[in-house]
């Protein structure tokens, strides 16, 4: 009598410490952005108050905020939705989560400093 044996399904995991540091790098690659609305640190993580906040819904499906700021000389918006963009695919892209919306929020604006000339 041949025994049936069942497999365990595998499970994979993805730390929503990846997914802030996938979504930071991504966002910062984006022309324009000055950097983000806040400091990105342990403890901005365990608090839920920092620059970046990931939800995870139902089915593992992602929904990511993120505060960033933009050089003055840049239209917000059209980075905003760049950053959106960038964010979004680079996280499905890596990690394989799907991302249900990216929520930018522009907090600030950076006047860069001339040389004087």
């Amino acid at each position: 009598m041949d025994e049936v044996k069942k497999t365990a399904a595998s499970k994979l995991k993805i730390s929503e410490d990846v997914i802030i540091t996938v979504a930071k790098l991504a966002a910062l690659d984006v022309k324009g952005v000055a950097g983000l609305g806040g400091e990105v640190n342990k403890m901005s993580k365990l608090k839920k108050n920092g620059p970046i906040i990931v939800s995870v819904m139902g089915g593992g499906v992602a929904a990511i905020d993120m505060k960033i700021k933009v050089y003055s000389t840049e239209k917000a918006t059209v980075v905003a939705q760049e950053v959106q963009t960038a964010v979004k695919e680079n996280v499905q892209n890596m990690t394989g989560v799907t991302v249900a919306r990216v929520n930018v929020t522009v907090s600030g604006a950076v006047f860069e400093q001339g040389d004087g000339k």
